[in-house]
Order: structure tokens, then sequence, then C-alpha cells
């Protein structure tokens, strides 16, 4: 096998365990949120919230940092410096692991009482604690695998891991209550099985360690060379890492944020009881629907960040402007259609996951702004493919800043609202920094002169799938509700996408000569519905 046939399998396998792997995550949410009430649901969602951000603090940018020196070393015929190094990041990683267990462990009380006024969300923090004292060597590891280039083992670790943390996050849960514990303890049950994930994947990835160290005793490959200072290596990872850990810091640090604050800003306006409902529905509901319109659209567009990187590093200003444009112009009309048809049938939607229809509103207008998200996860990770990590690290905690502010504004005048508001906002002003930022590289246009056509397809979409999900609710009078709630969901989606694909088309939005810079899948979609465009339209280009 080719290296670069290795490089797209190994590419495809990680793809594809991160997509089973964030699939699995949102659906964890559904079943517990039928067994958990509010109380639980809001504890569930503050000690997830916590979690995720500290472990994007351990872990994020660094593996992939890793993975470049130890690939780097290889390439040199350097093994032991890349084993060295490798040893250098285990260190870290155990440290690091045990340092931050006992921090979120004896602070979640605290945290909990003071800061995020859910004092019942202390016992599921600490519960999850302990998976921080092994996912920072599972990152380290998965790095040094890929910087090796043996990609199964941190896709195959992703995909275990996930199926271990739903299965007994969900079983415990459902235990607990049938053995009639409160929420309290049925939240920390299903926190707990984010410890018992941690333990799956290091499993795993110890079973790829032996195998591969098996393999380098057959080539009778040195061992790590001592004489190297830990110093050193540790002062090239987090040069290299640290912006990149910032910048991959939006999305966990605003659902932190999140958690920390929707208690404490909405209890005055509307009561305890009901802001604990509301953050209920913002975390359990809303964040995992959210998260669905993300994960094609940046799929497709990270798909083509290793050529711009490569573009960019030859001088190829060209070549550059044609992919920065085309992997903003993908992430945006990829994601849209998946965005409309949530937000129009949120109603639906939430009948059909959840265990009432409270909360449609928020679910909507979260999804909805996840467009801004789009724009910016692609934005940032162009400034990344063009070496400006530390740009988009600076756009980042401006953004952090804006959405905290605006949030405090925001909450008295329009409550849960005022703060997604905030989280859209905060999307818009990076998205906007990034795009100024890689203007002054190469000059760019995502869609010129064709932004009312795409504007005119949003709306009409968006409307229809309203009017359609409005018809459709009517047949909860004939038949049960949850199958009435599915047959609007599949209409719904089916009526958005075909009338944003034709109008796409039909409006210029999308044209026949650019066919062959995307991706061969849009390439399939496209080229059939081609023939519906106006002549003038197709000859103009």
């Amino acid at each position: 096998m080719s290296k670069k046939e290795t490089f797209i399998r190994g590419t495809i396998i990680l793809a594809a365990a991160a997509l089973v792997a964030r699939v699995l995550g949102l659906a964890q949410r559904i079943p517990l949120e039928h067994l958990l009430n509010n109380v639980g649901d809001a504890s569930f969602t503050i000690a997830n919230n916590v979690y995720l951000m500290l472990l994007a603090l351990a872990t994020a940018g660094i593996p992939s940092t890793l993975s470049k020196m130890v690939s780097e070393r290889y390439a040199l015929n350097k093994p032991s410096e890349a084993k060295r190094i490798y040893q250098a990041a285990l260190f870290f990683s155990a440290g690091a692991g045990v340092v931050m267990t006992l921090l979120l462990y004896f602070v979640a009380p605290y945290y909990a009482t003071y800061v995020a006024e859910v004092p019942e969300s202390a016992a599921a923090i600490q519960a999850l604690a302990p998976a921080l004292l092994l996912f920072p060597t599972i990152a380290m590891m998965r790095g040094y695998f890929q910087g090796r280039n043996f990609m199964t083992a941190g896709g195959v670790s992703q995909i275990v891991e996930q199926i271990a943390r739903v299965l007994t996050g969900i079983g415990l849960a459902y235990i607990l209550v049938r053995m009639g514990y409160d929420d309290t303890w049925v939240a920390a049950g299903a926190s707990f099985g984010g410890v018992l994930g941690s333990v799956a994947a290091f499993g795993v990835m110890i079973f790829f360690a032996m195998k591969l160290r098996r393999q380098d005793r057959e080539l009778k490959l040195p061992g790590p060379d001592k004489s190297i200072p830990l110093g050193g290596i540790y002062k090239a990872i987090f040069t290299l890492s640290i912006p990149i850990v910032l910048s991959s810091l939006a999305v966990p640090a605003i659902n932190f944020i999140d958690g920390s604050i929707v208690k404490p800003l909405l209890t005055g306006e509307i009561g305890a009881e009901e802001a604990t409902a509301a953050l209920a529905v913002l975390g359990t509901r809303a964040q995992s629907i959210a998260g669905i319109p993300p994960i094609l659209a940046i799929a497709l567009s990270q798909s083509l960040i290793p050529i711009i990187s490569a573009a960019f590093a030859r001088k190829d200003q060209d070549h550059l402007q044609r992919q920065v444009t085309l992997a903003l112009k993908i992430s945006i009309l990829t994601g849209m259609p998946i965005v409309l048809a949530l937000v129009s049938a949120s109603y639906s939607v939430n009948g059909l996951l959840f265990s009432s229809l409270n909360g449609s509103g928020i679910i909507a207008m979260l999804t909805f702004g996840t467009i801004f998200q789009i724009t910016m996860m692609t934005s940032g990770s162009i400034l990344l493919g063009i070496g400006k990590a530390k740009i988009s690290m600076v756009h980042v905690m401006i953004g952090i800043i804006i959405k905290l502010v605006a949030s405090v504004l925001l909450a008295p005048l329009f409550g849960i609202y005022g703060i997604i508001g905030a989280t859209s906002l905060c999307f818009l002003v990076i998205t906007a920094l990034n795009l100024r930022a890689i203007k002054a590289i190469v000059p760019f246009s995502i869609l010129g002169s064709r932004w009312t056509g795409f504007i005119i397809t949003v709306l009409v979409s968006v409307g229809t799938g309203y009017v359609v999900n409005q018809l459709g609710n009517q047949l909860v009078d004939y038949i049960p509700a949850r199958i009435a709630f599915f047959i609007t969901c599949l209409l719904v989606g089916a009526v958005v996408v075909v009338i944003y694909l034709v109008l796409l088309i039909m409006l210029g939005v999308l044209r026949q000569s650019e066919l062959s810079s995307y991706p061969r899948l849009l390439q399939k979609l496209f080229r059939p519905l081609m023939r519906l465009q106006p002549s003038r339209l197709r000859e103009r280009g």
C-alpha cells in the first residue's frame, strides 16, 4: 500500500470514528432525558460541560503536535528521539491526569453550589472526575500512533469508548432509578459511564501499544534516547500546542459558561425551578440536537484543510484562494439545509425524541445559531492550516468575552433566549474576525453576488418547512403522537432539502462550471439536478 493510500485510509478511519463517536454521544442524551427530571438533566449537563472543558484543556492540541513531531523524527530515521518525545508526553499526561482529577473532585461541591447554583450536580461532577486520570494518556497514545501512521488504534478506541460510555451510563442510570435513588445519584450514575468508557478506551490502546512494541522489537528499533532533556521537549510541545488548545476551546467553553450562568442569571427573573428547567432543556435537548448540523459540514470542509496547508506552503496563491473559497462555501451550503430542517421541525423533533414538548423554541434558536458555529470552526481550521493558530486563539478569546458580557446584558431582557443569542453572537464575531484575518492573506469571496439568491433559498425553505410541520402536527389527532411526529419530521426534512437544492440551482447559487471542484459526494448529488438551471446561468458559469 502506498503512502498516499495509507494516508487516505487513515483519514477515513478517523473521520468514521469521529462520526460514530459523535452520533453515540448525542444518542445518550435521549434515554437519559426520559430517565431524569429537570434537576437530574441539569446535573448531568453541568458535569458533562465541566468535564469536556477540562478535557479540552488537558489534551486538545497536544496529540496533534505530538503526531507532527513523531512523524518528523521517523521521516529523519530518528526513532529513538521520537520515542523520547512520546515518553515525555506520557510523563506529562500522567501528572496532568492526577492533578485535574483531584482538582475536579475537590472543587466540585463549591462550583456546583456557589457558581452553577445546582448543588445536586456535585455528585455527578465527582463521579466523572476519575475519567481524567486516563484520558490525557489515551490522547497522547493516539497522537503517537497517528505520528507512526497507525490510525486504526485511535479510531477503534474512540468507538469502543463511546459504546462503553453510552451503554454503561444509561444502564447505571436505569438500575439506580429502579432501585429508588433520587436524581442526584441517577445523574451521578450516568456520569460514571464516562469513567468506564475511559477504561475501555485505555484497554484498547494498551492492546495496540503492545502490538506496536512487538513490531518494533522484530525490526530491532532502538528505545527512547534518555540523553535528550525533557525540558526542551516540553518547551517545543507547548509552544506549538497552546494556541491550538485555546483555539479549540470555543464550543466547550461556551457550554461550560452556559452551565455556570443559566441558573444564577435566570433565578431572579423566573425563579429557581424554572431556571433549572431551562438549563435542563438547553443542556439535554437543545445542545444534543444542535450538535447534528456541524458533523457533515465540518467533515467535508476539513477534508480540504491539508490541501490548503500544502498550497500555502508552496505559495500557490491561486490554488489557495480556490480552496479557501471552496471550504467555506461547502461548509455553509451543506450545513444550512440540516439547520433549516431541524429548526422548521423543532416542535416535532422535540415531541419525537423527548418526554415532553417543553423547550421547542430553545431547540430551534440554538440549532439555528449552529450555522455560525460551522463557519467559525471552518474558518478557524483554515487559519490553523495556514499556520495562524495564534490569531485564531486571540479571536476565540475575544468571542468568549463577548459571550459572557452579552449573556449578562441580554438575560434580564430575554431570559434563556438572551443567553442563546449571546452564543450565536459569539460564533458570528469569531467568524467575522477569522474571515478578516484570512482575507488579509488571501483575497476570496464566498458567494459574491449570489448572496441574494442564497437568502431567498433559505427563507423559502424554512418557511415551507414550518408550514409542513404545522400541517403534519394535525396528525396527532388521528394517530399516536410519536408516530405523527416521526412522519412529520420525515416530511419536513424531505421538503426542506428538496426545495433548498432546487432553489440553489434555479437561482444560480450553484453552477455547472463549479461542480468539478467539489468533493465527489456533492458532485453526485448536484449533477442530475443541474438540468433545472436556466441556460443563461449555465452559460455564464
